[in-house]
C-alpha cells in the first residue's frame, strides 16, 4: 500500500558519504557530457572545413561510435558495478552492436563491391 512507506533515518557520517558520491557522480556525468558536445563540435567542424570527404565521413562515423560507447556507460549507467544484472545487459547490448556493425559491413561491401 502507498501508506506502508519505510523510512530509514540516516547518521551525519552516511549522509555526508551520500552527499560525497552524488557529487562525484554528479561532476562525472557533467564532464562526460562536456566531452560528447566537444566531440559533436569537433564532427561539424570537420564537416564543415575543407577537408576531403573520405576523410570527413570515417572519421564522423568514428566520433559517432565513440559517442555511442560514452553515452552507454555514461547516461545509461554502465560503468556502475553495483547494479544486478548488468552482466547479462552489457552482453546482450554488445553482441547486438556487433550484429549491427557485422550487417553495417556486409551491405557496405555489397555495395561498394
Amino acid at each position: 500500500m502507498a501508506h506502508d512507506t519505510h523510512f530509514e533515518a540516516r547518521s551525519q557520517v552516511q549522509q555526508e558519504y551520500y552527499r560525497k558520491e552524488n557529487a562525484a557522480k554528479m561532476r562525472s556525468q557533467v564532464t562526460q557530457f562536456a566531452i560528447m558536445i566537444l566531440l559533436t563540435l569537433v564532427a561539424f567542424a570537420s564537416a564543415v572545413a575543407d577537408f576531403a570527404p573520405n576523410f570527413v565521413k570515417p572519421f564522423v562515423l568514428l566520433l559517432a561510435g565513440v559517442q555511442v560507447v560514452q553515452q552507454l556507460y555514461a547516461f545509461m549507467h554502465m560503468e556502475d558495478k553495483k547494479a544486478y544484472h548488468i552482466g547479462v545487459i552489457s552482453f546482450f547490448m554488445w553482441g547486438g552492436a556487433l550484429i549491427a556493425f557485422t550487417f553495417f559491413l556486409c551491405f557496405l561491401t555489397i555495395i561498394w563491391w
